[in-house]
């Protein structure tokens, strides 16, 4: 607690001058709780960056950390690079411009060229940005679908996909070098860019982009002889304009808007949680139905790299999982492609080993090779690069992880929710014009290869205490793995910390051949599964579960008697 105590007196001192960070620290004085929680540890960069609830601390996002950061940032650069330059992006989030343009003055000042985006932008514009003007970094301030107090810094690889492993260690050596207070170059903005240091992202990027997702549609025509009918919220995200212009460019016209989450807005009034996997970020546009009887409702995520559906079936508005979309989009390419004759005869799928298996059953069927990686989109991202490498770019069909991320094509290394919000448009349409509702298809997904139920429980653990648990939590998991879950055999037992997966009748060992990661799963019978793994962006530990069973009745149940004995099992 000392230490935690002269951090705070530091702090107390260092932002003097910054009304808003200073008197916020003078409200807390004497609440050792509060100062403990700010001053515990500093934020970490990771592969994800940085990433936490705004205010003063060092386990804050604010001025100082990002400054901090960015300068680690300039110093990794200028070690690696003779010359360098960054596009950064930045959404709707409290600070976002703030941290942006602070950002780009810090790396301007370290003599690293800058590409500002004038505007909010979806995160996948910044990947696609680091390639197109082959930058060696890319920043996107965002935090994703975190609540409105969180914001986030994301680093990017020069191949458009998230800092790795090893950068990112090398970055944060450098930012733990750096004097939070002292040590921070900052150029004035104006000065900056009068001299070419800073320029703005030209509409062209824009322009391209765009292009590139309307390649994506494999029946062009199907938008405007469908008369599908669409509700679209951003969520008061950067969605609102990309979303909009490829959809009208695409050929919909029967698409409203979700008023109350059209501009952009941080603190997200109408939805706390602005997250595309929960149903309360639909309220308001499942009242629009009342009056408009739309086929379709889609939400894409603040930054716009995650997209939701909930789809009319019958005369109710059903919500479709991210393992229900990854599923259809899947299956609707493939079998399109196949039938159109543009199939790749070596194409490729690549999922998150925690997303559904149901994928690679309709991978086997159109004899489609499925790559499993680890949970991150840039694992995704390795792929494209190793596959472009071999001259088989054309080969990647998509990507996608079950929290309702999707890249369709090679134009981005992140989640695409603009190109992809696209797609499921066009899917909803061909279907309809035969018919069917999204729905309908997912069914004769499960009657075709069995019912699948995939359930995600996410536990949090604030504060100090808490990550000291998590820790505790999956250290002794691992060291004592159970025998059985929900009264099933534990069949094997996947260590991906230390890459072994063990029999658990003869105790034979076999290598995991993916990076090393800190999660734990569990093969039980008949293909049913558990994965449980920390969050790389929250304080949370994640359990997956595959119920798989005759009926979806069955799977499910079985899905839930497996998450209810997890929860017991680790005392939860």
């Amino acid at each position: 607690m000392n230490n935690v105590k002269e951090l705070y007196a530091a702090w107390l001192e260092g932002t003097k001058g910054n009304d808003e960070l200073h008197n916020e620290l003078v409200s807390i004085e004497g609440n050792d709780d509060e100062i403990l929680d700010r001053f515990y540890r500093n934020l970490e960069f990771g592969t994800a960056g940085l990433r936490g609830v705004l205010g003063a601390g060092t386990n804050r996002m604010n001025t100082y950390t990002v400054g901090q950061a960015t300068q680690g940032l300039s110093d990794y650069l200028n070690s690696k690079y003779e010359k360098s330059s960054v596009i950064i992006g930045y959404d709707s989030r409290i600070n976002s411009d703030v941290f942006a343009k602070q950002s780009a003055q810090i790396l301007a000042a370290n003599g690293i060229k800058v590409y500002l985006y004038p505007q909010l932008e979806p995160t996948p514009f910044v990947s696609y940005g680091v390639m197109r003007l082959k930058c060696q970094s890319g920043i996107v301030i965002t935090a994703s679908h975190n609540p409105s107090k969180y914001n986030g810094y994301k680093c990017y690889d020069p191949r458009g996909y998230q800092m790795t492993e090893e950068a990112a260690a090398e970055t944060y050596a450098y930012i733990q070098k750096t004097d939070i207070f002292n040590g921070i170059k900052i150029a004035d903005f104006d000065e900056a860019k009068a001299k070419g240091l800073i320029e703005y992202v030209p509409d062209e990027i824009l322009e391209e982009y765009y292009a590139f997702c309307l390649e994506r549609p494999l029946h062009p025509d199907i938008a405007a002889s469908s008369g599908v009918k669409i509700i679209y919220s951003p969520l008061n995200g950067t969605g609102n304009v990309p979303v909009r212009t490829v959809l009208e460019r695409a050929g919909y016209k029967d698409v409203k808007i979700v008023k109350e989450q059209e501009m952009p807005d941080g603190t997200f009034p109408t939805c706390p949680y602005p997250n595309p996997e929960i149903r309360q970020v639909f309220e308001c546009g499942l009242e629009m139905t009342k009056e408009y009887k739309a086929d379709l409702l889609l939400a894409t995520d603040p930054d716009c790299d995650r997209v939701g559906t909930a789809v009319l079936t019958g005369d109710e508005y059903k919500l479709l999982s991210g393992n229900d979309i990854g599923a259809l989009l899947v299956n609707y390419i493939l079998s399109q492609r196949k039938a159109l004759g543009t199939l790749p005869e070596n194409a490729v799928i690549v999922k998150s080993f925690v997303s559904t298996k149901l994928v690679d059953r309709i991978c086997e069927k159109y004899g489609v090779t499925l790559v499993d990686v680890l949970t991150g989109f840039k694992y995704i991202g390795e792929v494209i690069c190793g596959l472009e490498a071999e001259g088989r770019k054309d080969d990647f069909i998509m990507g996608f992880e079950e929290s309702y991320g999707y890249l369709i094509g090679t134009h981005a290394r992140d989640k695409d929710a603009v190109a992809a919000s696209l797609m499921i448009c066009e899917m909803t349409a061909y279907y309809k014009s035969i018919g069917k509702t999204l729905y309908d298809v997912l069914g004769e997904l499960y009657d075709e290869f069995g019912y699948y139920c995939n359930k995600l429980y996410s536990f949090t653990f604030e504060g100090a205490d808490g990550m000291a648990k998590m820790a505790d939590i999956m250290a002794h998991t691992a060291a004592n793995t159970p025998k059985e879950i929900a009264g099933m055999e534990v069949l094997k037992a996947y260590n991906y910390n230390t890459s072994e997966i063990t029999d658990m009748k003869t105790g034979e060992k076999e290598a995991i051949t993916l990076p090393k990661s800190n999660v734990l799963a569990f093969a039980l019978p008949e293909g049913n599964f558990v994965i449980m793994r920390p969050s790389g962006t929250e304080p949370k530990i994640k359990i997956y579960v595959t119920g798989i069973g005759s009926t979806y009745e069955a799977a499910e149940a079985t899905a839930q008697k497996t998450g209810d004995s997890m929860k017991k099992l680790l005392g939860i």
